[in-house]
């Protein structure tokens, strides 16, 4: 039971801390409403799963293992972050002309769930600190003689459902004021500042060293 507390309570402060899966959350729920970062959390715990899974039966080892390959995802997950903050930059700094050469009045929802959810899902497979910390985290709190799989699993997937439920709960918060925000240089000053935060975790994702 301690061990299960314990991890409940690293898991948590691990969660609540910012970074590339909030600002993600963010916005796509100021692009999508609560539909776009509802679905944007769903991708993020589905890609988390699948670490899960992967750190289970062994391949998040060989992935760190072999540098090549733990270095192209790397570089892929920070470009992928870098452009999508680049997109919202474009967004903050030259709202009329991308909103009228996509066809999309001034508030109205710009993304789509089905996009907002592959977003989520490719962003967070494309963070390789997710398998470095489940790789680190996870074991730490299986009790001697349970099953290594199983145990492992289970806790991967208490992660992500705990995961999903602070990014929709950052959604319903977001969306409720979403409309206002959306509106002038409030939207435009918030958008702004969710490109450039995630530009900037895309940079510091690409110069960390494992």
């Amino acid at each position: 039971m301690y061990a299960y507390l314990a991890f409940l309570g690293v898991s948590a402060m691990v969660i609540a801390t910012p970074g590339p899966d909030t600002a993600m959350t963010i916005r796509n729920t100021l692009l999508g409403g609560r539909a776009g970062g509802i679905s944007t959390a769903t991708g993020i715990a589905l890609g988390q799963l699948i670490w899960a899974l992967a750190t289970s039966i062994g391949i998040v080892a060989l992935l760190i293992a072999s540098k090549p390959v733990f270095v192209a995802v790397k570089y892929a997950g920070a470009a992928y972050l870098v452009y999508l903050g680049v997109l919202a930059l474009r967004e903050a700094l030259h709202p009329s002309a991308a909103r009228a050469g996509a066809g999309v009045r001034h508030g109205e929802r710009r993304l789509t769930p089905v996009r907002a959810f592959g977003q989520g899902l490719v962003s967070d497979l494309g963070n390789p600190k997710m398998a470095v910390f489940f790789a680190s985290l996870l074991p730490q709190f299986v009790p001697a003689g349970d099953a290594p799989f199983s145990a492992l699993l289970l806790r991967g997937c208490i992660f992500a459902l705990m995961t999903f439920v602070w990014l929709v709960a950052y959604a319903v918060v977001v969306a409720r004021v979403g409309d206002f925000l959306r509106r002038g240089a409030a939207g435009r000053i918030l958008e702004g500042l969710t490109g450039a935060v995630l530009v900037a975790l895309g940079l510091r994702l690409a110069a960390e060293q494992r």
